[in-house]
């Protein structure tokens, strides 16, 4: 085999595997949330961390600390693992990951975009290394970068979700405690890969094995809890829309409390708060129709009519105000899921 040749199914070793496995997560997931272009965002985010890190850590190996061994064991995957994580925590936190499927798919093409970037990196510099080597670097290394980091979001997400609403705005620790135990996750397993506990093949031999099943687990438990959350809260949504389009309001329990509002804030901003509940269930359930046409694989439709309601809620959200909001938010009882549905929508 010709050197040139060598090179060229070396680096495609270490780059190929990585990128099959996203793309099988990416069409195994039956409700495709994560948009295309979201990926490569979350590729392209991967990529700058690994430049970030590479810079950063060679700093870090000539200033704070001189044995390369413990630099790798314990420094390089609390650096690496905080910096791919930023993307999922800022997405997390603004609410744009509805279901533990989209975070593992986030987490797993951060983490594919930065194996790619340090896998050329060092391709340029130990062209030299055996084919074994690089697949190794494939196989292991670049599915390890996707996987712990795909697991940070998973368990994050799901933290996240067990936490109220008006808990997680708030500052200082419950603001970001939630990340703690991922983060902590992605490292501890980033740095027993880094020592070699067992030899490379084993190792290798194990990310291919494991993290596939644990990947599928968690895509059929999100998917399971998905259909469940579909079936009930559209059916709520349904019967709430319908009592106000009928008149009923006075008749059930959201009545009183928009009785209740009545004693702090004028008629007027009473019944824009009743309209705007109207818009919000009237997206939440196109939100949740577009849903279920995607797990059943057929292609949604246009609404341009959609941007016409986004339009009027924002000019409902200002007549009311912050205070009126705050005072609302009981009505809306919006979870992430709900919340998240609404942005899904407003990307139509």
């Amino acid at each position: 085999m010709s050197s040139t040749l060598q090179s060229i199914v070396s680096l495609s070793v270490s780059l190929i595997p990585v990128v099959v496995f996203l793309l099988v997560l990416i069409a195994i997931d039956s409700f495709k949330l994560v948009t295309f272009r979201s990926v490569l965002l979350a590729i392209l985010y991967g990529s700058l961390s690994a430049f970030a890190c590479l810079w950063f850590n060679s700093w870090l190996l000539g200033a704070v600390v001189r044995d390369p061994t413990l630099f790798a064991r314990y420094v390089a995957p609390a650096v690496e693992e905080v910096v791919k994580a930023g993307l999922l925590i800022g997405l997390i936190r603004r609410r744009r990951v509805g279901f533990m499927v989209d975070a593992a798919i986030y987490g797993f093409a951060v983490g594919a975009g930065f194996a790619i970037v340090e896998n050329i990196y060092y391709f340029k510099y130990y062209t030299h290394l055996s084919l074994f080597v690089w697949l190794i670097r494939g196989f292991g290394t670049a599915v390890m970068h996707g996987g712990v980091t795909a697991i940070m979001g998973i368990i994050s997400k799901q933290l996240s979700d067990q936490y109220s609403l008006a808990m997680r705005d708030r500052a200082g620790f419950g603001a970001v405690g939630v990340f703690i135990p991922g983060l902590t996750a992605a490292y501890l397993l980033h740095s027993g890969y880094n020592h070699f506990f067992f030899s490379p093949v084993l190792s290798t031999v194990g990310i291919i094995v494991i993290l596939p099943q644990l990947v599928w687990v968690v895509f059929r438990a999100s998917e399971k809890a998905t259909r469940r959350w579909l079936g009930v809260r559209f059916d709520t949504d349904a019967e709430l829309l319908e009592i106000i389009q009928t008149g009923r309001v006075t008749e059930s329990r959201i009545g009183d409390y928009f009785q209740s509002l009545r004693t702090r804030f004028s008629g007027e901003v009473v019944v824009d708060m009743l309209c705007m509940l109207r818009l919000h269930l009237e997206l939440s359930i196109r939100a949740k129709g577009i849903l279920l046409m995607r797990e059943a694989g057929f292609k949604t439709p246009d609404e341009p009519e959609v941007e016409e309601k986004f339009r009027e809620l924002k000019y409902l959200e200002k007549s009311i105000g912050k205070t009126g909001l705050l005072a609302a938010s009981p009505m809306f009882n919006m979870s992430d899921q709900e919340i998240w549905q609404l942005s899904l929508l407003g990307k139509k």
